[in-house]
């Protein structure tokens, strides 16, 4: 395709679900980002990522992983290719949990449907059903900083998740977060895909992290990020915590690990 970057299907006058080349759930081809100042950011990404689909991406630093995030989301514009996405019900949670102090966690979690026009009532009750998906039922009126930052976090996905979304990106959201927590939080974020059914984008530095999350994990290379290797992980769904200690789980980390030195290298 030529001419103009092409955006969501949503953007172009479309119904909100009208179909995605190939019956996916996002689409990227041909995807160029170069910013102003001349920094050219991604190069010709072409991905396509079914319905219920969890993908990871990995790649060094600065290769345009989140870059990526934020053109399928609209924070971002890109220079040229085309991508498809149903934004109308996308959810995002950044690196960090980026909760209003002033508000409790109760009025964080309302935000995105209050700012969407929900009644209260409505709200209310959504925040209160997402609140205890997250396991934070009686913390609804703790302001954040009275919370760890794993309390944060979840209540960024109750924010995120009152939405429904259809698509949900992870960007990097628990790299700032001790090991023992991280790892709960992903057997938790694997138990609301599996039970919600979204098609999850998930960034992170962490190869045990991607294989252990995912259906597949895609590798990108250095700046310009392109892709260079997918690797379907064709382990069962819902994941248990021993899987992180059986010989196929490092297996497939050592393959990733592999492509990820060759993609720092390239």
């Amino acid at each position: 395709m030529t001419g103009s970057p092409t955006v969501t299907a949503t953007d172009i006058g479309a119904p909100p679900h009208a179909p995605l080349p190939g019956g996916n759930a996002v689409v990227f081809e041909k995807v160029s980002m170069t910013f102003p100042d001349g920094t050219e950011a991604l190069s010709d990404v072409d991905l396509a990522i079914g319905h219920g689909e969890f993908v990871s991406i990995v790649g060094p630093s600065g290769c345009g992983k989140s870059t990526l995030l934020r053109i399928a989301s609209g924070l971002s514009s890109h220079s040229s290719g085309d991508v498809w996405v149903d934004r109308q019900q996308l959810g995002y949670t950044f690196q960090d949990a980026t909760l209003l102090p002033w508000r409790r966690v109760q009025g964080n979690v309302e935000l995105l449907m209050e700012l969407r026009g929900y009644p209260a009532a409505t709200r209310h009750e959504i925040a209160k059903e997402k609140i205890e998906l997250v396991g934070l039922s009686g913390f609804e009126a703790h302001f954040p900083r009275r919370l760890s930052g794993g309390m944060r976090m979840r209540a960024s996905l109750a924010r995120s998740l009152a939405l429904n979304p259809n698509v949900f990106m992870f960007d990097e959201p628990f790299g700032a977060l001790d090991e023992i927590t991280r790892e709960r939080l992903n057997d938790e974020v694997i138990d609301l895909h599996c039970r919600e059914g979204f098609t999850g984008i998930f960034v992170t530095h962490s190869i045990p992290e991607a294989v252990y999350m995912s259906s597949k994990v895609v590798v990108m290379s250095r700046r310009p990020g392109r892709i260079i290797d997918t690797f379907d992980i064709g382990l069962p769904f819902p994941r248990q915590p021993d899987l992180r200690y059986e010989p196929e789980f490092s297996k497939l980390c050592g393959a990733v690990s592999r492509a990820l030195r060759n993609a720092m290298e390239a």
